[in-house]
């Protein structure tokens, strides 16, 4: 028999405080089966109408070698004595990427934090600052937990703009994405940009679901973005990688730049993000007049780096 429709989940909160990690387990699980199709992973379809997407939780529990039972007190956020070999079989069972899976198991079996601890402050090494000086001409900074900006160099500032000018709460992908007009116009495809910034964001709150400041943030994002709400629902988790970004910047034009990033082996929670033109391109020409006009090219003028606060 087809299980009942489930009704939808609030998909953030809208004050600080904590994510509900159960919710959050539940909504991922159902979201992750509801884009599967039994042809997607070798079972029969009778053709029979279904009365929700995606696979039944009978189907995916075949899959992974589990009772039905079990899984539905797994989808409705009861994941206290799941063993890793089942989150495994699951994920499989889901074929889940590296990044989901990962998400999975901080979301059923969370690691345990001192309870009233105060947020620790992100702190840049003074080298790491050091070297982002000296990358003349290559736009770079470092980005932290909840999206934070932390430190960039001037380059970094004259393609993106002065982040100095900035209160330290804002200097955050994720509140310039959705809410700051020039970035919409800033990146060629900023529908792509936003849902990366989602996914990395979602990530972030599995493994820290008792972080205020990133429920605060959520909440805040998703009472004054639809299109923030509408992205934090698909339950979608990615981790930063390489790739190239598209901008239509104010005073050069286009700009076609590949992007690497470079997780700090001492603080995982940091990466360096660096970005370069192909070599004789029109955008490797752009970024050179960018260089040259310094701080101008800012508008305003900026710090080379400057720490969060």
């Amino acid at each position: 028999m087809d299980e009942q429709p489930e009704p939808a989940q609030d998909p953030s909160p809208e004050t600080g405080g904590s994510l509900d990690r159960r919710a959050e387990l539940s909504e991922f699980l159902r979201t992750r089966r509801a884009r599967l199709k039994p042809e997607d992973v070798g079972l029969p379809d009778f053709g029979r109408h279904r009365r929700v997407p995606g696979l039944r939780r009978e189907e995916l529990a075949q899959l992974a070698g589990v009772s039905a039972a079990y899984y539905t007190r797994l989808e409705q956020g009861n994941g206290r004595n799941v063993s890793a070999e089942v989150l495994d079989a699951i994920a499989r069972a889901l074929r889940l990427s590296d990044a989901e899976h990962a998400h999975l198991t901080h979301l059923a079996k969370p690691k345990q934090h001192k309870k009233k601890q105060g947020v620790r402050t992100q702190q840049v090494r003074g080298a790491l600052r050091q070297l982002l000086d000296t990358m003349d001409g290559i736009p770079a900074y470092v980005v932290g937990r909840r999206s934070d900006i932390l430190v960039w160099n001037r380059m970094a500032a004259a393609v993106f703009g002065d982040w100095s000018q900035l209160p330290p709460q804002e200097r955050n992908w994720a509140r310039m994405t959705f809410l700051k007009p020039e970035y919409r116009e800033l990146f060629v495809e900023w529908e792509q940009k936003a849902t990366d910034i989602v996914s990395y964001l979602r990530l972030d709150a599995g493994c820290h679901p008792d972080d205020p400041r990133l429920s605060a943030l959520v909440g805040e994002l998703s009472v004054k973005s639809e299109e923030f709400r509408r992205l934090w629902a698909t339950h979608d988790v990615k981790e930063k990688s390489y790739g190239v970004k598209r901008m239509q910047h104010p005073l050069v034009g286009h700009l076609e730049l590949s992007f690497e990033t470079f997780r700090l082996i001492d603080d995982q929670e940091q990466t360096l993000i660096t970005y370069h033109a192909e070599p004789g391109s029109p955008s490797a020409e752009a970024l050179r007049l960018l260089a040259s006009w310094g701080t101008d090219a800012t508008r305003s003028g900026t710090q080379s780096t400057t720490p969060q606060a």
